[in-house]
């Protein structure tokens, strides 16, 4: 079978790539075509991304295509980061460029939403956990702050439904992307127009609803008299990024498995028919979000390698270099499980020196005090380990099944102390890869929107058959200490939320 070519634009909050794929039939393989930094702007006192330079960036991409040996690609798919939009006006211009979900305006905007419904209603009409920059309040803070949006826009386009718009003039709204922010019916998957109605936010500024796999267009004129000739046409992946790495987790027809997205954060959750709302949700802070072929995946959104991220840039500016490997070799030198902390304490959010941070906590705490390297990303380990197996809990506890198995996709994949640990704490088998689960799960909708996938299950075969991955055995001789260090765990726990 003659291979056929796609390209992948995966843009992440501070850098994009694209991803010529590949596929013979049986295998998919992956090759970078252009990688470009993504900076957002503080434009008039509003923190914003730079989406004509973000789009500038995704031409001369397909400008590399159409002059080089990739002028065959036949389809075109655009995943991002969630929540965010632009408006389109009545003359198909953007209005301004998308506010960045962490502008200073959202706090606010949540807070008056509020008074008109409550958070805990707002959880119960869209299945979303609460986070004040979901699009929900974003959309609120335009009509507290910025009005005339409202009042003369044609359209809101979510981020990657911008930018396929400016590729083809097509005006879309992806079911999986549009599903992160609080505004659809988690059971109709459409959007919530009552409670957009309560809001004061008008549901005609949503484009119509498509689904992963639906075709948007073909590249407009003006793009391929601009970047060159390519006969390509642009697909609705999975759009939201998550989403897309999900489609690539190598699970075969179980729908027990129970998936971590890792990466900066982790995002740990279960692939269900139907959407999981509940008071013990609620509780937890579970959210349900689109996935490929209308599914839901129900997850929680936990720190993830943010913590040895921030770490790392810390003994660099300590003048420190360390690799993630060197870092990884320290903490496996360590004792395990000596010093505990609640990754997803407010604390440890913000950039800075994220190791005198974790200090500061043990001590806290009464534990022993951290100061090595090697001790400060084994005790961040040990304690996103803890994190998962009190997460696996939860997801057992609200489907009244238990998971057999874990699979990790993303960057965190090449954190093999990590997997193994998160296999040992949680006492289930752990599986990881593919490491580029976002751009594979783009590039296999991609191919099943052309008819050289059957479906999920066979994308899913596909993914086994074309990366590397690896099986972590849990040991079962450490049962004791991870009990001991997970009691440890929830008690931190329970003292953070009467904070």
């Amino acid at each position: 079978m003659k291979k056929i070519k796609m390209l992948a634009v995966d843009l992440g909050a501070s850098s994009g790539r694209t991803i010529v794929g590949g596929f013979d039939g049986e295998k998919l393989t992956l090759e970078e075509n252009h990688r470009f930094p993504n900076e957002p702007v503080i434009l008039n006192g509003t923190f914003t991304w730079d989406i004509v330079r973000i789009f500038h960036e995704i031409k001369q991409s397909l400008n590399k295509c159409a002059t080089g040996d990739d002028r065959d690609i036949k389809t075109i798919g655009i995943d991002t980061w969630g929540v965010d939009y632009g408006f389109i006006d009545k003359n198909g211009r953007l209005m301004a460029n998308p506010a960045h979900y962490r502008d200073a305006r959202n706090d606010k905007a949540a807070v008056e939403a509020h008074k008109a419904v409550s958070r805990a209603d707002i959880y119960r009409a869209s299945g979303i956990q609460y986070m004040s920059f979901n699009t929900v309040y974003q959309l609120y803070a335009d009509k507290l702050f910025n009005p005339y949006l409202l009042e003369n826009a044609d359209k809101m386009l979510f981020v990657p439904d911008l930018l396929n718009y400016f590729l083809t003039g097509e005006k879309r709204c992806e079911y999986t992307i549009a599903s992160t922010g609080a505004v659809l019916d988690p059971y109709t998957r459409k959007v919530n127009s009552e409670l957009l109605e309560k809001l004061g936010i008008n549901d005609k500024l949503f484009a119509q609803m498509a689904m992963p796999g639906d075709a948007v267009g073909k590249l407009s004129s003006y793009i391929t008299d601009e970047i060159g000739s390519l006969d390509a046409s642009v697909v609705n992946v999975a759009s939201h990024d998550t989403a897309s790495a999900v489609v690539a987790v190598p699970a075969g027809a179980s729908e027990d498995f129970v998936y971590i997205s890792s990466g900066t954060w982790s995002l740990m959750g279960s692939e269900n028919k139907a959407p999981i709302i509940s008071e013990d949700s609620l509780k937890y802070d579970f959210t349900n979000e689109g996935g490929f072929g209308g599914k839901i995946r129900f997850l929680k959104n936990i720190m993830g390698l943010w913590l040895e991220q921030e770490s790392r840039r810390q003994y660099r500016r300590e003048g420190k270099e360390y690799s993630f490997n060197d870092l990884s070799v320290m903490a496996k030198e360590t004792k395990p499980c000596q010093s505990i902390i609640n990754p997803d304490h407010p604390s440890f959010s913000a950039p800075g020196n994220l190791p005198a941070r974790i200090a500061e906590y043990c001590k806290e705490t009464g534990q022993y005090v951290p100061t090595t390297p090697g001790e400060i990303v084994r005790t961040i380990f040990d304690s996103l380990a803890l994190r998962y197996r009190w997460t696996l809990e939860r997801i057992d506890e609200l489907k009244g099944k238990k998971t057999p198995f874990i699979n990790i996709v993303g960057g965190g994949t090449q954190e093999v102390l990590l997997s193994q640990i998160t296999a040992d704490a949680c006492k289930v088998p752990v599986y990881t890869g593919p490491v580029e689960a976002t751009a594979a799960g783009n590039l296999l909708v991609q191919a099943i929107s052309l008819g050289e996938i059957k479906d999920l299950a066979q994308a899913r075969e596909v993914v086994k058959n074309s990366f590397e991955i690896k099986y972590y055995e849990p040991d079962h001789t450490s049962s004791g200490m991870w009990d001991a260090a997970y009691d440890k765990f929830l008690t931190l726990i329970e003292r953070d939320a009467n904070i």
